[in-house]
């Protein structure tokens, strides 16, 4: 007898382009991960990624025609110092229910052959240090640190050192 888990797994994930009409089940999806529904900037992001041309870099994952994951990226012809073109996934979601069963490792797939359609050949993304199940994820998928240093600045922090030195 086949377990649940072992029945999601013989399921086909589809992949295809993101739409509007799947905004709410990119809030929904992500609201499960982080504990907070992110409305306005996913209406943002979907906008964003509506309105980009060429071939498609952000996408919906399906099982059953249900909605079941997805990924926003965007492609950069040259960004902070470097001249070839290259992409950011900038977010990506899973529905809890559907981890673990291939639905994340086929958005990247496909994500993959349409970067390399367009003449991208790395993407580049951002973790919390302390998100290991996301790490690990990424690993297996072939992301490695980066040869670069992410940096963020505290901006009230750089204001008040600004006001003690006038």
């Amino acid at each position: 007898m086949q377990t649940e888990q072992e029945s999601m797994e013989t399921q086909k994930v589809s992949i295809r382009s993101l739409r509007p009409g799947d905004l709410e089940g990119v809030i929904t999806i992500d609201a499960k991960a982080t504990g907070r529904r992110r409305v306005e900037y996913f209406k943002l992001k979907l906008q964003m990624a509506m309105n980009e041309t060429g071939v498609e870099v952000s996408l919906a994952a399906e099982i059953d025609e249900m909605f079941v994951g997805f990924l926003i990226a965007r492609v950069y012809y040259g960004d902070f110092g470097i001249a070839e073109p290259s992409a950011v996934l900038e977010v990506m979601g899973v529905h809890p229910d559907f981890r673990g069963v291939g639905v994340g490792h086929a958005l990247l797939e496909q994500l993959a052959t349409n970067l390399l359609g367009l003449g991208v050949g790395t993407v580049s993304t951002e973790v919390n240090w302390d998100d290991p199940r996301m790490i690990a994820f990424l690993q297996r998928e072939g992301f490695l640190p980066a040869q670069r240093f992410c940096l963020d600045m505290d901006c009230e922090a750089f204001r008040r050192r600004q006001e003690t030195q006038i």
